[in-house]
C-alpha cells in the first residue's frame, strides 16, 4: 500500500495542531520555573540574538529585499539588548506588589501559550522581540511567519528556542510554521492551546485575529503626520524627520508619512529638506510615483516597501539629484485624489502648508481618520502650549521633537522598547501601549476583609418597610427582582 501523501495545505494545518500540542505542554512546564530561571533563559536569548544580529539581518535584507542591512541590525539589538534593559526588573513572577496596608497580594500568572503574527518589513526583530517578552511573562509561543519572509523568521525562530532549551527552558517552547498558509494561520488562531494572539502586521491580518473570539493584541497602521510649528528647530526638525524616514527606508509603522508645516516657515523648510536630502517632486513626478506605489486604490506595492528613493524614482522616471533620501509630494487634500495621504512604508513623504496650528490640527485628525487613528503623531515645537493642544487629539503617542519612528519603538523617548505598538480602542486594538511582558501575565489578587459590613440585608430594604406581611413579601420580591436584573446585566 503506498504511502498517503497530503496536500500542502493539509500538511500545514496538521504542523499548526502539532505546534500547538508541544507548545502547551512546554508553556505548561515553564509556568512552573521561578524568577531566577526565567532571567536564566532570557539572558541567555539576549546573548544570542546579539551575537546573530548581523547575521539575521542580512538574511532578512536578502529574503524580503527590504529595508537596509545596518538598519535591520540596529532593529535586532534594540529588540533583544535595549529591551532587555527595559524589562530585566520587570516583576512577572510570583508576587509582583504586595499592600500590607490594604491587605491585598497580586500575583503573576502567564496567560499560556501564544500566537505570534509576524510581518515581512520587520521579521526577525519582532521574532526576537516577541519570544522574548513571551519568555519573561513565563509563555510559550507559536510563530505565524509571513510567507516572504520565512527563511530569516523561521532562523531567528529557531536561534530563539534553542537560546531558551540550553538555558533550561523546556523543548519547544518557542516554535515557527514551516509551511505558512491561511488556513494554518486561521487554525493557529482558532486552536483551543491558544490563549493569546499577538498580531503585527497589515490590518487586514489585525482584524482577523481579533475576529476569532479570543484576545488579541494588535496594532493598527501608523499614517504618522509631522508637523513642524513656527516655532520649531528647523535644521534639527528637518534632520530627525530624514533620518526616521530613512531608517530601514521607512518600514515600521511609527514612521512619518506627511509633513505639515505653516506657510510663515515653509521657505525655510523646504530648503532645509532640500539642503538635508530631500527631493520635492513636480505635480507630474509626483503622480508617477503615485501610480507605482500603490495597488488595488492605496494598498502598498510590495515591489516598493522598504525601498530607497533612487529605486523609486528610477521605477517612475524621475530623475533626482544624487544624495536624494526621500522623495517628496505636495498634496492639497485628504482621501481617494491625494494618494500621498495614505501610509507609505517607503522614502516618499506627502507635504502640506497651513496657515497656522489650528489649520495644523484639522489636517492633522483628516490624516489620522485616513489610516492612522489612535497610533501616533509627531511634533516638532519650542511651544509647550502647543504641545498640550496637540495632545488631546485622537492618538496615544505624540512624540515631540524627535524622529517618530526612533520616538514611537522607544529609541529616543523613555517609551517601553517594542515592536508592536497598541493603538487603543480608537484603533480598534485592546491596548494604547507599547506591549510589553506586563500585558502577557494575569493578575491574581489575594485580598484580605478590611470593612465590617453592619447590614444584614444585601437588598437594603428598611425594616419600616416589612409593616406587613404582605407588603413586605411584595418588597422581597421586588428587591430580588432588581438583583437578578442587575445580575443579568440587563
Amino acid at each position: 500500500m503506498e504511502d498517503c501523501q497530503y496536500d500542502r495545505d493539509l500538511q500545514s494545518i496538521q504542523e499548526a495542531r502539532t505546534l500547538t500540542r508541544k507548545g502547551k505542554i512546554a508553556q505548561e512546564q515553564l509556568a512552573k520555573f521561578n524568577e531566577e530561571q526565567i532571567e536564566n533563559i532570557i539572558t541567555n536569548m539576549v546573548r544570542v540574538a546579539k551575537e546573530n544580529a548581523e547575521k539575521l539581518a542580512r538574511m532578512a535584507n536578502k529574503e524580503t529585499r527590504f529595508g537596509n542591512v545596518a538598519d535591520k541590525i540596529f532593529k535586532n539589538h534594540h529588540a533583544s539588548t535595549t529591551l532587555y534593559e527595559s524589562i530585566k526588573n520587570m516583576k512577572t513572577v510570583g508576587i509582583i506588589n504586595n499592600d500590607t496596608q490594604n491587605r491585598i497580594m497580586e500575583i503573576a500568572e502567564p496567560m499560556g501559550l501564544l500566537m505570534g503574527i509576524i510581518p515581512s518589513t520587520n521579521p526577525t526583530s519582532t521574532v526576537i522581540y516577541k519570544s522574548i517578552i513571551s519568555i519573561k511573562s513565563r509563555n510559550g509561543i507559536v510563530i505565524s511567519p509571513h510567507p516572504s519572509a520565512l527563511k530569516c523568521t523561521m532562523e531567528a525562530t529557531r536561534l530563539m528556542n534553542e537560546a531558551a532549551v540550553a538555558a533550561g527552558a523546556p523543548e519547544n517552547i518557542i516554535t515557527c510554521v514551516s509551511k505558512p498558509s491561511m488556513k494554518a494561520t486561521n487554525e493557529l488562531m482558532r486552536s483551543e492551546e491558544i490563549a493569546l494572539i499577538i498580531a503585527t502586521g497589515g490590518s487586514a491580518m489585525v482584524k482577523s485575529a481579533y475576529s476569532v473570539g479570543k484576545p488579541a493584541l494588535g496594532v493598527g497602521p501608523g499614517n504618522v503626520p509631522a508637523y513642524i510649528e513656527r516655532t520649531a528647530d528647523i535644521k534639527k526638525a528637518v534632520k530627525n524627520i530624514l533620518a526616521s524616514k530613512t531608517f530601514d527606508f521607512g518600514t515600521i509603522c511609527a514612521s512619518e508619512q506627511a509633513i505639515i508645516v505653516e506657510k510663515c516657515v515653509e521657505p525655510k523648510v523646504v530648503a532645509e529638506f532640500q539642503r538635508q536630502g530631500g527631493y520635492f517632486m513636480t505635480p507630474e513626478e509626483t503622480e508617477r510615483v503615485a501610480k507605482i506605489l500603490f495597488v488595488k486604490g492605496h494598498a502598498m506595492n510590495a515591489q516598493f516597501v522598504g525601498r530607497p528613493a533612487r529605486v523609486i524614482a528610477s521605477a517612475a522616471n524621475v530623475t533626482i539629484p544624487e544624495g536624494t533620501k526621500v522623495l517628496i509630494g505636495r498634496q492639497n487634500g485628504v482621501g481617494e485624489r491625494y494618494p500621498l495621504s495614505y501610509e507609505k512604508l517607503t522614502t516618499v513623504l506627502g507635504f502640506y502648508s497651513v496657515e497656522d496650528w489650528k489649520e495644523a490640527c484639522e489636517l492633522s485628525i483628516a490624516l489620522l481618520n485616513n489610516g492612522g487613528i489612535g497610533h501616533s503623531f509627531s511634533l516638532h515645537t519650542e511651544d509647550h502650549d502647543i504641545v498640550m493642544k496637540f495632545a488631546m487629539k485622537p492618538v496615544f503617542r505624540i512624540l515631540v521633537n524627535t524622529g517618530s519612528t526612533h520616538g514611537g519603538v522607544g529609541v529616543s523617548t523613555a517609551i517601553s522598547p517594542a515592536f508592536t505598538l497598541g493603538c487603543g480602542t480608537w484603533g480598534g486594538s485592546a491596548t494604547s501601549d507599547n506591549v510589553t511582558p506586563e500585558h502577557l501575565i494575569n493578575i491574581k489578587r489575594v485580598a484580605y476583609g478590611i470593612k465590617e459590613i453592619e447590614t444584614n440585608s444585601p437588598l437594603n430594604i428598611p425594616d419600616k418597610s416589612l409593616e406587613t406581611s404582605e407588603n413586605g413579601m411584595q418588597q422581597l420580591l421586588n428587591g430580588l427582582m432588581d438583583l437578578l436584573q442587575k445580575g443579568n446585566g440587563y
